[in-house]
């Protein structure tokens, strides 16, 4: 399973690659305005940044609404760097888009994917990626991993090749389970990915190794 980041923040992905597990960065409008990157020129700018940062692909997200305009906005992203995938939204343009840009070899990441029969047209569109938003559906009381499982049941009986990027992940246990289920991506906070990392019989053992050599070398 891939492991991105989803952030806009220098910094963090930095770390998250110092860690040697990330392949790859997600962002959004509202992530790029979080670390107070405005106007286009800056923002084209930030995208081309992080990929100097990362060996993977960088999801960079139009923000038109209508077909020719996401057409217009995608070409842009994708000549700014090979690691850039166009990120679509989940509407009727949004997959007529993920089809041209398909056709033209263009990566494409469809976003805000709530449902199966969503995820399926994103697929028979061609997306490369297709992002269904555990995190938000856990919000109102919905199971976002019971989608995961029904996306990729779905991708393995048709034998699609886009993948699943679990995005809106909130914390540790939604990697694990995301793991378990087979997603091919998961997008989260670095939080989450450094939550991997502990277990509290780790930090006891560590202390007790610590200990003795401390006892048995001085």
């Amino acid at each position: 399973m891939k492991f991105f980041i989803d952030t806009a923040n220098l910094a963090q992905i930095k770390e998250a690659h110092a860690l040697g597990v990330l392949d790859g960065v997600t962002t959004n409008p509202s992530l790029m305005a979080k670390e107070g990157i405005t106007g286009k020129n800056s923002i084209l700018k930030h995208y081309v940044d992080i990929c100097n940062l990362v060996d993977g692909d960088v999801s960079a997200e139009v923000n038109a609404l209508d077909f020719d305009g996401m057409v217009k906005e995608g070409e842009e992203l994708a000549d700014l760097h090979d690691q850039i995938v166009v990120k679509l939204p989940m509407t009727k343009e949004g997959v007529i888009a993920a089809k041209y840009f398909s056709d033209k070899g263009i990566k494409t990441n469809v976003t805000l994917v709530f449902s199966a029969g969503q995820a399926l047209l994103a697929a028979k569109a061609g997306a490369t990626y297709v992002s269904p938003f555990i995190g938000r559906l856990d919000d109102i009381s919905t199971d976002g991993l019971a989608l995961i499982e029904e996306i990729r049941l779905i991708y393995d009986n048709y034998g699609y090749e886009t993948q699943i990027l679990a995005a809106s992940v909130r914390h540790t246990m939604h990697i694990v389970n995301c793991a378990k289920i087979g997603a091919d991506v998961i997008t989260g906070p670095l939080s989450a990915i450094h939550g991997l990392l502990k277990h509290p019989l780790t930090d006891i053992g560590l202390a007790q190794f610590v200990a003795d050599f401390e006892k048995g070398n001085k």
